[in-house]
């Protein structure tokens, strides 16, 4: 548990690669997962985002 008072640990975030060894392909295939990821991502913002909005709609003093 953590103390409520105290800032969340930061989580983990992708190691970037080390691109050395890497062909165009491989790297373009990267790209491609890089940005189904930031949509993935994307998506699970506007979520919270709604979902807040609703919450303070209902909560919004008349």
């Amino acid at each position: 548990m953590f103390d409520e008072n105290e800032p969340r640990p930061t989580p983990k975030r992708l190691t970037p690669p080390v691109f050395d060894s890497w062909g165009v392909a491989e790297l373009q295939r990267y790209i491609e997962e890089l940005r189904v990821e930031i949509g993935r991502t994307e998506a699970e913002i506007s979520r919270k985002q709604s979902h807040r909005g609703a919450a303070d709609a209902f909560f919004k003093p008349n």
